[in-house]
């Protein structure tokens, strides 16, 4: 015990001779251990750790077999939830928006339209007063009752224990709060942390829609439920598959094959799953590499700090030091300087963590990240401390050993540079890759980003604001509605400076409404039978062009395109070559939807983006909103002028019409920042882990050089003396760095090439073989060496051969 004291005394004494070199070993590791503890309490929170709820472990998620898809119709769920013998229950739920008013004027809110067994079946206690269950259930709009969350009571009641038992005002509804979910509970959707719960039959009153017991309507987010003890995963699937089938029997026309599959909920099933779980396992390939090559980097290090103390080794050795004692003391250092490292890193990154546990990039969606640290991130900073300073610690193992006390006492330190490999060589070479592979990541995904921004997404977002006024919010509802969307269009379209104004009840590249087609000739209108599933969305007359959308043939809409005309539609390319074989076949073409209703093609629009980015072409249709009435409503207007002065004339304009209107206003740009998150994330987080690459590169290759100039300076200044020119001395001096260089990015460039096929799951149009990725690659690894070997090489042309030859 006494020995390993005076061990870390000596260790303490040695670090503090050397100012320098610890700093630059500590904030090394600290860079290193800090992105991978981020990355790892990001794997963890998004896909290790289970959802936290009562035995999260025999939770699961329903979803069709076929797509992956989780949505469901409520008269599924009823039937799946009755029916099933494998579920001790199922709980439903669906993401809405309403305009809560509890006395101070309505207010936009997120929360969750769920079951009436919602908490029963997840085993949820209330924090106040009660929740809502089974018995509250009396059918369509029969339990108009609201929880709140904890956060939401706390933050807009003021922990007031008052509040169960008071009417708030949802969509001009009265609700009744019954009670308050505890602060824990955040939902069953990762990503999101509701505001309220409300039980679903109220669906009529809180979405304005009629489509509660509408089985062709798949408007139910998500199923999940606790598979029974005893109950294998094989098993449960195979129950949920035979209702499945009597499904597919009994309702031919509503119901599609395929069957049902279970799934962890944490990422929405394997839908998205897959591809986030690709990307974040790639982070932490490339965050453990970085890892690998600060070791490297330390390594080097080391093993240029013992041959310079290879005098003192050898005086101690002389002395009666055993070899072990003196590599205990080494390994001491190490494992002082990675721990010192480690904790620094540490730190940093739960300030990181606990700044994107709180981010709400998306206004006032109420986005939740589950990335605080927990134990088992505080365990692995400590392991990798510990396994790092080990690692690094081992390198100059082999040089100690051979050792040669009387050689070196007799003729000064051993260690020159030779022309053979040395393990510095291959270490600075495999840190100079890994960089070449951090480099090539960070590019690809900021040109696949600047592809994603200036893509064709089958609109025009610049100089486009969506405005989105819920007239259901507003207490509007039948004929009402239509004639409301048209006044407030009209009144729109007269403002100063608007170029057009259109209506829609979805928007591209974010609401995924689909509907099954058939051709004109099937009479077998089963989903089975049909041709294809298409994207739909009900539109007003300019919709297009306020859309910036462009029309290939045929016609737009009119507004004699009613409910007394025939019914036409819109497609777009994909939609006309894969129904009719080709965009002149599809004017003046028929097809049915799955009621049987024949729809007549006016017009071909171009492809878009409708579902995300790295989207192949997909079939989708326009229809008239006046033949197809939709509660749900933005209007999209283009313009040139001021956003925020625009904004605030059509706000102005739209409470002329109606002062209770909840209005929403939002530039195209920014409501397409979700399908843009992604890739923007992929960038920040790879653009973060080239530099740091960049950084250790740059000291490695430093390390290297000066190392190689300090022992030279002697044969340098010999050969300065016999007439060499200053390209020769350089030569001599930085050629082995620069081949070094040059052979470590080819071999980084071609990993980070392979490695970069990961990012095509995000990043939109992502691909390493742009010339200007190879190009930027060769270039930052050009400066990068640049940079490393400045100081070196003006060392090197500064050699006196006088002084020096005097000094020997």
């Amino acid at each position: 015990m006494i020995c390993w004291f005076q061990d870390l005394r000596y260790a303490f004494r040695q670090l503090r001779k050397s100012p320098g070199f610890t700093i630059t070993a500590v904030l090394t590791l600290a860079m290193a251990i800090g992105a991978n503890a981020v990355v790892f309490s990001v794997l963890n929170g998004l896909i290790l750790r289970p959802l936290n709820l009562p035995q999260a472990e025999s939770l699961y998620l329903i979803e069709r077999a076929s797509d992956k898809e989780t949505s469901q119709s409520y008269p599924d769920y009823i039937d799946l939830s009755d029916r099933n013998h494998s579920f001790d229950a199922l709980a439903a739920y669906s993401i809405t928006q309403v305009a809560m008013n509890t006395g101070a004027g309505p207010s936009l809110i997120w929360g969750m339209e769920s079951s009436s067994n919602y908490f029963d079946a997840l085993r949820i206690q209330p924090y106040l007063g009660r929740f809502f269950n089974l018995s509250d259930d009396h059918g369509p709009n029969s339990a108009p009752y609201i929880v709140l969350s904890y956060a939401y009571w706390h933050s807009h009641f003021h922990d007031d224990r008052g509040v169960v038992g008071r009417t708030v005002q949802l969509n001009k509804h009265p609700f009744t709060i019954l009670g308050v979910a505890p602060p824990e509970f955040r939902g069953t959707v990762l990503f999101v942390s509701p505001t309220f719960f409300v039980p679903m039959v109220n669906h009529e009153q809180v979405d304005g829609a009629t489509d509660l017991n509408d089985r062709a309507s798949r408007w139910v987010f998500m199923v999940v439920g606790h598979v029974n003890t005893g109950v294998t995963v094989a098993e449960a699937t195979a129950d949920l598959n035979s209702i499945g089938a009597y499904l597919e029997k009994t309702y031919p026309k509503d119901e599609q094959q395929g069957g049902f599959s279970l799934a962890r909920p944490n990422l929405l099933g394997d839908q998205f799953a897959p591809g986030v779980q690709a990307f974040i396992a790639g982070l932490m390939l490339l965050a453990g590499l970085i890892l690998l090559a600060a070791c490297a980097n330390l390594g080097s290090l080391f093993t240029a700090r013992a041959a310079d103390r290879s005098r003192e080794v050898a005086l101690r050795l002389a002395l009666g030091a055993s070899r072990t004692r003196i590599l205990r003391g080494l390994f001491t250092e190490s494992v002082l300087i990675s721990l010192v490292g480690g904790t620094f890193g540490l730190r940093a990154s739960v300030v990181l963590l606990r700044w994107l546990s709180e981010w709400q990039p998306f206004g006032n969606f109420p986005v939740h990240m589950p990335v605080n640290p927990d134990a088992s991130v505080y365990g692995l900073a400590l392991l990798l401390s510990l396994v790092s300073g080990f690692l690094f610690g081992a390198i100059p193992v082999r040089q100690v050993l051979r050792t040669d006390p009387y050689h070196v006492i007799k003729v000064g330190s051993s260690a020159g540079v030779g022309r053979r490999i040395t393990a510095r060589d291959v270490l600075l070479a495999v840190q100079i890759a890994i960089c070449a592979v951090l480099v090539t990541s960070s590019l690809v995904a900021l040109r696949g980003l600047v592809h994603a921004m200036h893509s064709n997404f089958g609109f025009e977002p610049h100089n486009s604001m969506l405005v989105g006024a819920d007239l259901p919010m507003a207490g509007y509802s039948g004929d009402r509605v239509p004639t409301m969307q048209k006044r407030m269009l009209d009144a729109i379209a007269t403002i100063p400076g608007v170029e057009s104004v259109g209506l829609t009840d979805a928007l591209l590249l974010n609401d995924q409404n689909t509907s099954n087609i058939f051709t004109d000739r099937t009479t077998d209108l089963r989903p089975s039978s049909a041709a294809a599933s298409v994207y739909m969305y009900h539109v007003s007359p300019e919709y297009l062009h306020a859309e910036g959308t462009t029309l290939l043939s045929g016609r737009a809409f009119t507004w004699h395109d009613d409910k007394d005309s025939p019914r036409v539609a819109v497609v777009n390319a994909e939609f006309a070559r894969k129904i009719f074989g080709s965009v002149q076949n599809a004017i003046g073409g028929y097809y049915k939807l799955p009621d049987g209703k024949r729809i007549q093609v006016v017009g071909i629009s171009e492809n878009g983006k409708y579902g995300k980015l790295t989207e192949e072409p997909k079939p989708a249709m326009f229809l008239p909103i006046l033949q197809w009435p939709s509660n749900s409503a933005w209007m999209v207007v283009r313009s040139n002028h001021d956003p925020q002065q625009l904004g605030a004339a059509i706000r102005s304009t739209l409470h002329q019409l109606d002062a209770g209107l909840p209005v929403v206003i939002e530039t195209r740009l920014d409501e397409i920042a979700g399908a843009l998150f992604p890739p923007q994330v992929a960038t920040v987080a790879l653009g973060v882990l080239g530099a740091m690459g960049g950084m250790l590169s740059i000291t490695g290759i430093f390390g290297m050089a000066a190392y190689s100039v300090s022992k030279r300076l002697r044969e340098l200044g010999i050969r300065v003396a016999l007439g060499a020119q200053r390209k020769e001395v350089l030569q001599a001096a930085l050629g082995r760095a620069a081949k070094l260089l040059a052979f470590g990015s080819a071999a980084g460039l071609l990993l980070g090439i392979l490695a970069s096929r990961l990012l095509a799951f995000i990043v939109y149009q992502a691909t390493p073989r742009d010339p200007l990725v190879l190009s930027g690659v060769v270039l930052a690894m050009a400066l990068l060496g640049l940079v490393a070997t400045w100081i070196p090489a003006r060392r090197a042309l500064s050699v006196d051969p006088m002084i020096l030859l005097r000094e020997e």
